[in-house]
């Protein structure tokens, strides 16, 4: 867990965090431990490790909000929900809320095909949660979108394959204004700790690799 002027971060594992202070926010819940609940949760799109419904009813109350985009309506029938697009901005449960385009550029399922296009309007999310922002990149290379970010807290995709590589996160902590940033999207499906550590070394920001709680 690591704490920022009073919002306690933890990683879950994979893209998964939970964000508290005054609320309970967990963002891409996925095969997580974790059962307490939530107020808000972000999901960054449909994919299965990102819009688990399971993983979203275990940490749900009747009271708790999902946000995501239209991709996961299927997954999210009968759910308590707000539904977002990148450039969008909203305030849900007092939480201050913009989404932000998230989508490949040159990681590819097929020759001239991407994992994550553009055109899907998956998203990353920046949130500002008691004075504090954060943005959770969701799964995205390091995009021209980036440079237009100014937040305390980046979350960003390092192993590579469906995301960005250590070396393109380190060059993405070059564009955006963060003064920490946290390494996700490892040591679940693809990518490593090896992965982390080589984008603390090259990042140029302070980097905070978190246990897996």
């Amino acid at each position: 867990m690591f704490e920022y002027k009073g919002v306690k971060i933890s990683w879950l594992g994979h893209d998964c965090f939970k964000i508290k202070n005054n609320k309970t926010i967990y963002i891409d819940p996925f095969n997580i431990k974790d059962e307490e609940k939530a107020d808000l949760i972000f999901v960054t799109h449909e994919h299965y490790d990102h819009c688990s419904l399971k993983d979203i009813k275990k940490i749900s109350t009747s009271k708790t909000i999902v946000v995501a985009p239209d991709s996961c309506k299927t997954q999210l029938s009968g759910m308590k929900t707000k539904f977002i697009k990148p450039g969008d901005k909203i305030v849900v449960d007092e939480v201050e809320v913009e989404a932000v385009p998230a989508y490949n550029i040159n990681k590819f399922r097929a020759p001239g095909e991407v994992f994550h296009p553009k055109e899907e309007e998956k998203v990353g999310y920046i949130i500002n949660f008691s004075g504090v922002k954060i943005y959770h990149a969701g799964d995205t290379d390091l995009i021209q979108e980036m440079k237009n970010i100014q937040v305390d807290i980046a979350l960003l995709p390092v192993s590579g394959t469906y995301v960005m590589t250590a070396e393109e996160a380190a060059e993405a902590t070059k564009i955006i204004k963060a003064e920490i940033a946290i390494p996700m999207h490892y040591g679940s499906i693809v990518g490593s700790e090896k992965d982390a550590e080589k984008f603390k070394k090259l990042a140029a920001c302070k980097v905070e690799i978190l246990k897996k709680e």
